[in-house]
């Protein structure tokens, strides 16, 4: 008998899986948290309330010159069929 209260209590005082525990979410926080999209920030803020941003945080896209490029950007959702002679027709 004494085993079984024992064993009884031990069920009571067992603590869910911390891996659960560890997620915090919007919904789980207080009523201010917010999470975000795990996003790098692309400034700071001042004293006073406004931001600054700085250039070295922004993104700098390096794109090549696709100027007299043979190929287009587009493809097609639905590509029209082309029968080997009519590709070989079209090349000459």
């Amino acid at each position: 008998m004494p085993l079984g209260l024992i064993l009884g209590l031990g069920r009571a005082f067992r603590r869910k899986r911390t891996s659960s525990l560890d997620i915090l979410t919007s919904k789980r926080g207080p009523r201010d948290y917010y999470k975000g999209k795990n996003c790098i920030p692309t400034g700071f803020h001042t004293r006073k309330g406004g931001y600054v941003v700085v250039q070295e945080k922004l993104p700098n896209y390096v794109v090549p010159d696709l100027t007299d490029f043979k190929l287009k950007p587009y493809v097609s959702q639905c590509p029209i069929e082309v029968s080997s002679t009519e590709a070989a027709d079209s090349g000459k």
